[in-house]
């Protein structure tokens, strides 16, 4: 399952999820969009989407990690958007990697 939300005039997020996933909130997005410019609030707070609260592995100014139980969450910003991806078994945790970045570099090559 896929979903579009406007942010703000010019950022979209991009969800890609699994389709037995709730649905993720618009302010659990805003606070999201927030997180990668101070990470290390993430250290003490987690990463919140779809009402479940995601332990923060690692990240980069583009890039967040979280992960709860055997669900991941792998999110990349971009430009104008932030692609977000909510994971589990068999997926592995390289795979969904893999695809949100190739996808968020595709988006920055377009000038999103």
């Amino acid at each position: 399952m896929s979903t579009f939300v406007t942010m703000e005039a010019k950022l979209v997020a991009i969800v890609i999820s699994v389709s037995n996933f709730r649905e993720v909130s618009k302010e659990e997005l805003a606070k999201l969009v927030q997180s990668f410019e101070e990470q290390d609030i993430l250290t003490s707070s987690g990463v919140t989407l779809a009402g479940s609260r995601y332990i923060y592995l690692s990240g980069t100014d583009r890039v967040i990690r979280a992960k709860l139980g055997k669900i991941g969450v792998h999110c990349m910003k971009t430009t104008q958007a932030v692609v977000v991806s909510l994971y589990e078994d068999p997926i592995q945790p390289q795979q969904a990697a893999s695809v949100v970045e190739k996808l968020g570099e595709y988006l920055v090559s377009c000038g999103y």
